[in-house]
């Protein structure tokens, strides 16, 4: 089977953070060379989802994918990675956010692992926390996710439960793969992670 094609999500504001999150400096790099780094040692054709033409520069040839109209957040997110993994006649997207620089080597095939033959989604659940922005998606999703956008409901962890997505359990010590970067003081303590790991 070839690699899924991989999207990161990248459209949101930030504004916790002071707003364009994916071009946060940390260590040096713009999160979202972190998070390109990670997407392509999992295979796969990779394409960015953001909200609009040029959001991100510098991105090497990398594909800008847009959300849906009628959608928003990661949700918006989700179906234009939905429509990425279709139009690459794909079977599944592994969907990975902007801001969690150190996700697990492991991810992509674990919860190939977890999805089996007939669910249609699976996350990875860390210290009983769902991380539903980590997400393999069976392409067929696209259909369902119009169905419960319909509802009016926005919530990824909803449509999730909506799909009943496997939840693939990660060991408690993995919680610092999963670090997310919302807030200035998240930002500092991975930097004081990444100083710790130089010295």
């Amino acid at each position: 089977m070839p690699p899924n094609p991989v999207v990161i999500l990248a459209g949101g504001e930030g504004a916790r953070l002071g707003g364009d999150k994916p071009l946060r400096g940390l260590g040096g790099r713009r999160l979202v060379d972190w998070a390109l780094e990670r997407a392509r040692g999992y295979g796969g054709p990779i394409a960015i989802s953001v909200r609009w033409p040029g959001q991100i520069a510098e991105l090497d040839g990398l594909v800008e994918i847009y959300d849906p109209p009628g959608l928003e957040g990661p949700l918006a997110g989700l179906g234009a990675a939905l429509t990425f993994a279709d139009a690459q006649a794909a079977a599944h997207v592994l969907t990975i956010p902007c801001d969690m620089p150190w996700l697990p080597d492991e991810l992509a095939d674990q919860l190939l692992a977890g999805l089996g033959e007939t669910a249609l989604a699976a996350l990875p659940v860390v210290g009983g926390e769902l991380q539903a922005v980590c997400g393999l998606w069976r392409a067929s999703c696209m259909a369902r996710l119009e169905a419960y956008a319909a509802t009016g409901r926005r919530s990824l962890k909803g449509f999730a439960s909506f799909v009943g997505a496997v939840e693939v359990p990660w060991d408690q010590g993995a919680s610092d793969r999963f670090l997310n970067i919302n807030r200035p003081e998240e930002l500092q303590a991975a930097e004081s992670v990444l100083a710790e790991r130089a010295s």
